[in-house]
């Protein structure tokens, strides 16, 4: 039986870079992680350090971490949906750093129509995607199904699957779910199998490429995309356990964007990342109710 795929958002700093999210992830007991290769908000981006990339393949290997088990994920500043020339040339950039990190796999939001129609931000982002898309390149563009905030495009599966009819090459495109954006788009998470029967018919199964576990501060179809920690939310611990664990999503990665957990003292904030603790629930299979403040206690 195959090891449960399950890690988080993990940092990647200009100092260590590549080495730095493995040994992150290494401190959450996590087995794969995701990245930003620089900030998500701007286009600030240090040169890839080939020695901090080999150092990492080293720990990686000796902690069972598989290059196939880390995904990217681009920064929120590229929007295909908008016509821009800067999105398509960001992209561009950033589906080279994966290549030169040896990752292939890079997750995007679809974009935001904002002041064009829907159809007009759907053609946009076909277009963009045929614009960056090579034969031969090997990075895969992951499309993450979205909670329908404002004008996102992306909120429903056949959204995605009228994308990727569009693209000339398909066969690199894939899929990123996300269960609070399910579940904030209007999909019923306890029906799961329904969902991946969907899922299966539209893309087939082998277009999923990573899941994000996340649970909602909102109710079903409330289109607000607010992640909550495990258990804690609206989607409930054991509803999402069952999908963590189910036999048709083993052997892709499972990673957790939950908040991290807020702490107020003298006027000032203090950030505890929960996903040591939310991996260890999910390892044991049991909600922790008493897991923010054992994080607060532990950092």
């Amino acid at each position: 039986m195959s090891e449960l795929l399950i890690g988080s958002h993990v940092s990647f700093q200009k100092n260590e870079q590549l080495l730095g999210s493995v040994k992150e992830a290494l401190r959450y007991n996590a087995n794969c992680f995701m990245i930003y290769t620089g900030a998500p908000q701007n286009t600030s981006r240090q040169p890839v350090d080939k020695n901090l990339t080999l150092a990492a393949y080293e720990l990686m290997k000796a902690n069972n971490i598989k290059l196939a088990n880390i995904v990217v994920h681009a920064p929120y500043i590229i929007n295909l949906a908008n016509g821009s020339d800067f999105a398509i040339s960001f992209l561009k950039q950033e589906i080279q750093r994966c290549q030169l990190l040896g990752l292939d796999k890079i997750i995007i939001h679809p974009g935001s129509y904002v002041k064009l129609s829907k159809e007009e931000g759907i053609n946009n982002i076909v277009n963009a995607l045929n614009k960056i898309i090579k034969k031969e390149q090997k990075v895969f563009i992951c499309l993450e199904v979205m909670a329908g905030k404002g004008t996102e495009i992306g909120a429903s599966l056949q959204e995605l699957k009228q994308i990727i009819d569009g693209v000339n090459y398909s066969e690199k495109l894939k899929i990123c779910l996300d269960t609070c954006h399910l579940h904030d788009g209007g999909y019923n998470i306890t029906n799961f199998d329904d969902i991946l029967k969907e899922a299966d018919e539209l893309f087939g199964l082998s277009s999923l490429a990573c899941i994000h576990i996340n649970d909602s501060k909102n109710e079903s179809g409330s289109h607000k995309d607010r992640h909550e920690n495990l258990g804690f939310g609206d989607l409930g611990f054991e509803n999402l356990l069952k999908i963590i664990y189910h036999p048709k999503l083993k052997e892709i990665p499972k990673i957790l964007e939950t908040p991290y957990i807020t702490e107020t003292e003298n006027s000032k904030i203090r950030l505890y990342p929960p996903y040591k603790f939310e991996i260890a629930m999910i390892r044991a299979k049991k909600f922790n109710p008493n897991m923010k403040e054992e994080a607060r206690t532990y950092y």
